[in-house]
């Protein structure tokens, strides 16, 4: 999972960087409100990309005494802090850059080089957006786009993929209003366009925030996991029933703790065995699973 992270921020971070200082030359040259927007925007994604890589490398650290779960969860703090750049270095200068323009409009100058510079960045944006999707596909494991989005519990994912679908619309609307501005004279459509960029980003940065939040809390593993850990606990003969399972998605691993009934004619030494066996085939059906807590019980 952290190998198709680490792939897709990869793939925006080197795309954002080049888009940024060319929208930012582009915004110099014509005096463009979308496109200095738009330039924000970028060297706001790159800065990102570096704190979602910061985040992955923080959550390999090993457990400790201070935290024997490990620091996993160390990344959703970084997607979070991600996600109110967005929203506020991205989306609310580029409302203020836009409101601005509207009392203060300048004009436009040269708009065919803002024009050629907003679609050469579509196509890469394009390009790291589907490097993203690249590598969601590795995870989908048989599911829809939107069944994954809706469980995944990959937040680096879920913040590229919001970053590239935000950028992608931005350069969109960036083209339009400048085009229109340069057709018919009025600067006004600029600064729409970057007023409309900028609710963009605060909606789709009011939407990672949502799914990152959850993480935050703590979430359990993803509903095809929890229903494989049972399978696996329901096949073995020794336990007479399942009574509770906990999970909850730390980072890349997963917690697990489970009260099982076991056979009454097992000995002590028998259920131990047992329970280990247990343990090793979890861990060998679900690879994520890195801490595994049973406790024998006859209820729950």
């Amino acid at each position: 999972m952290q190998e198709a992270s680490e792939k897709a921020i990869l793939y925006a971070l080197l795309a954002n960087i080049g888009i940024a200082f060319a929208k930012s030359w582009g915004a110099w040259f014509t005096g463009s409100g979308s496109m200095l927007a738009e330039a924000i925007h970028s060297y706001a994604d790159a800065g990102n990309q570096i704190l979602l890589f910061v985040g992955l490398v923080q959550a390999r650290r090993p457990p400790d005494e201070e935290h024997p779960l490990g620091y996993g969860k160390i990344s959703y703090f970084w997607a979070f802090i991600v996600a109110i750049i967005l929203f506020s270095l991205g989306g609310l200068f580029s409302i203020y850059e836009g409101i601005h323009k509207l009392q203060a409009p300048e004009p436009l100058e040269q708009v065919w080089v803002a024009l050629v510079i907003l679609g050469v960045a579509f196509v890469l944006e394009g390009a790291s957006l589907l490097g993203a999707l690249r590598q969601i596909r590795t995870l989908q494991a048989g599911r829809s786009f939107r069944d994954w989005l809706t469980v995944t519990r990959n937040a680096e994912l879920v913040v590229v993929l919001g970053e590239d679908v935000a950028a992608e619309i931005g350069l969109a609307l960036a083209f339009i209003f400048v085009a229109l501005a340069g057709w018919t004279g009025d600067t006004r459509f600029d600064a729409f366009g970057s007023i409309c960029i900028g609710i963009v980003l605060i909606v789709v940065s009011i939407f990672v925030a949502i799914r990152i939040k959850s993480l935050i809390v703590g979430r359990s593993a993803e509903p095809r996991l929890r229903a494989l850990i049972e399978e696996v606990i329901e096949e073995d003969p020794a336990i007479d029933c399942l009574l509770k399972t906990i999970t909850l998605q730390i980072g890349p691993k997963i917690m697990l703790a489970i009260k099982i009934k076991m056979r009454s004619n097992l000995t002590i030494d028998e259920a131990v065995a047992h329970i280990n066996a247990l343990e090793v085939r979890l861990k060998d059906r679900v690879p994520a699973l890195g801490w595994c807590f049973v406790e024998p019980d006859v209820r729950d």
